[in-house]
């Protein structure tokens, strides 16, 4: 049987419409005691179950670290959902009960930085507001660069315009024909600064993309981007994996992860979260063959040594791959 690890009930208290797709849900513990402290650009991980089917969705949080009587998460209303979104926005009411994971974060501040220079795109705001609400306590020396199409795909822009944080932001609206330069805005970064960018992938492959021109050092340029990569079509069809502890092989066809065979074989004890890649929790040892790495959880590095993969998103480049389970 798969091991979905401890997660806490939380009461919905109030469900803010922010634009036609985005809402804001505040959270609160259902038995009203303090919520698991979390540090800015933390996430969570919201468990939904309609019938037999279930979800698993990563929202960051986004409301002051200091204020852990409750969470606030901003949920996008996804046009390619999978089901999460649409059930938040549908389905969920005040006063429902949710399942929540602890808090994560894989995408801390750097507290060693002398400037912090945070790139948000859309719905990319979210762990960021977080951030600032940190990073304004401790005084810290601190800009942010908000690019969106319009008012109503700029999430919380009303929210950062009457803020302590508005001396420090810059707001770029894609139909008043204002343009965030990310190659500009990088040109003249000293050493101090740390770069933090979460939105499309094509913003954050744009700010990669700039850093490594500029010589900025990858460590200094921190990314959040929740859900899986697209596969390439390297091995479209069918694979076997093989379960070195009990000898067990099965097939996995196209289109299906490994995490989605082990289930339907009802195989194997492997804890996981978020089946997005993002969690790191079904980290898992190969002992042969090549991993297909679909996840946001291991560096470029990590994916080319290929000791270990994410179950919950990755298949195999290889026929055949053995895993220690």
């Amino acid at each position: 049987m798969l091991k979905d690890p401890e997660t806490h009930h939380v009461i919905v208290k109030q469900i803010d419409t922010i634009t036609p797709w985005v809402k804001r849900f505040t959270l609160v513990a259902r038995d009203g005691s303090f919520l698991p402290a979390f540090s800015g650009g933390s996430h969570i991980l919201v468990h939904l179950k309609q019938g037999e089917q279930r979800y698993t969705n990563a929202y960051s949080l986004m409301n002051s670290p200091s204020h852990s009587d409750q969470y606030q998460i901003g949920v996008l209303l996804e046009e390619k959902s999978r089901g999460g979104s649409i059930y938040m926005h549908k389905h969920i009411r005040a006063g429902d009960t949710l399942e929540v994971s602890a808090p994560k974060n894989l995408f801390g501040l750097a507290y060693n930085a002398h400037k912090h220079v945070f790139i948000a795109g859309g719905i990319g705001i979210t762990p960021i507001l977080s951030q600032l609400e940190e990073l304004i306590i401790r005084q810290a020396n601190y800009q942010l660069h908000y690019a969106f199409k319009n008012n109503q795909r700029g999430p919380f822009v009303e929210d950062l315009v009457n803020s302590p944080h508005l001396p420090h932001t810059t707001l770029y609206a894609g139909d008043m024909g204002q343009r965030l330069d990310v190659d500009a805005l990088l040109s003249d970064v000293d050493l101090h600064t740390h770069i933090y960018v979460c939105g499309p992938g094509r913003l954050t492959e744009a700010v990669m993309a700039a850093a490594r021109k500029y010589k900025i050092p990858p460590e200094h340029v921190h990314t959040e981007q929740f859900g899986a990569t697209t596969a390439d079509n390297s091995n479209s069809g069918e694979f076997v994996v093989k379960l070195a502890r009990s000898g067990t092989e099965f097939a996995v066809g196209p289109g299906t992860n490994i995490l989605e065979a082990l289930e339907k074989n009802g195989l194997a004890e492997v804890p996981f979260l978020c089946r997005s890649g993002v969690c790191g929790t079904c980290e898992t040892t190969i002992l042969e063959g090549e991993a297909d790495h679909c996840d946001q959880y291991l560096t470029p590095e990590e994916k080319a040594a290929n000791k270990t993969l994410m179950v919950c998103v990755s298949r195999a480049r290889s026929a055949r791959i053995v895993l220690d389970l």
